[in-house]
């Protein structure tokens, strides 16, 4: 039987041999198994060995159970106790799992709340708006600032809500915002 401690740097290698009855060894394998499932996770390396030290002991596991119960001997048998699931030290390995296995649908909903609530995409602007570009003009970076700063570069002059609008002579084209039901373009002019 094979156990696993991972010591957050190190790690420790734990093992038990010998001739075991049906009883004895399942107590055995129960007892390193709850052990590792708990002090296993604990270095960076152990995330791999742990699952292939658990995977390791099914083999003697199958073996121990094809056995048939002790009978005599020179000693009691151990006890197996409860199955390893049913170990209380189990769930200090299940309930993290459990959170692990529902964090990352929470994530991903979370992340469509987020993209959804315009958390980094560009200010809609509204006429009258002053704006500063952080970017370059084909990669724009708009931030809306207050007119009467010397940040304002440029002053929204009206909003084209077709494609066949254009803005005037001296008007640049900016804060191209798309949804799903239309596309909207404000026509910017310099500020000075």
């Amino acid at each position: 039987m094979r156990g696993h401690q991972g010591l957050f740097l190190l790690m420790r290698f734990l093992s038990r041999s010998g001739t075991f009855c049906r009883s004895c060894g399942l107590a055995t394998y129960r007892e390193m198994s709850a052990k590792t499932l708990w002090q296993g996770w604990w270095s960076p390396l152990s995330v791999v060995v742990t699952p292939v030290t658990l995977l390791m002991n099914l083999g003697p596991r199958s073996r121990f159970r094809k056995l048939a119960a002790p009978v005599g001997g020179f000693g009691p048998s151990l006890d197996p106790g409860r199955s390893l699931l049913r170990r209380p030290v189990a769930l200090l390995f299940l309930v993290p799992m459990a959170l692990v296995v529902l964090a990352i649908p929470t994530l991903f909903v979370l992340g469509a709340f987020v993209e959804g609530a315009g958390i980094g995409q560009a200010p809609t602007l509204a006429v009258g708006d002053c704006v500063r570009n952080e970017g370059d003009w084909e990669d724009q970076d708009l931030e809306i600032v207050d007119c009467g700063s010397a940040d304002a570069e440029y002053k929204v002059t009206r909003r084209l809500d077709t494609s066949k609008d254009v803005c005037a002579d001296g008007e640049l084209l900016a804060d191209l915002t798309y949804s799903p039901d239309r596309m909207t373009i404000s026509c910017l002019a310099p500020a000075r």
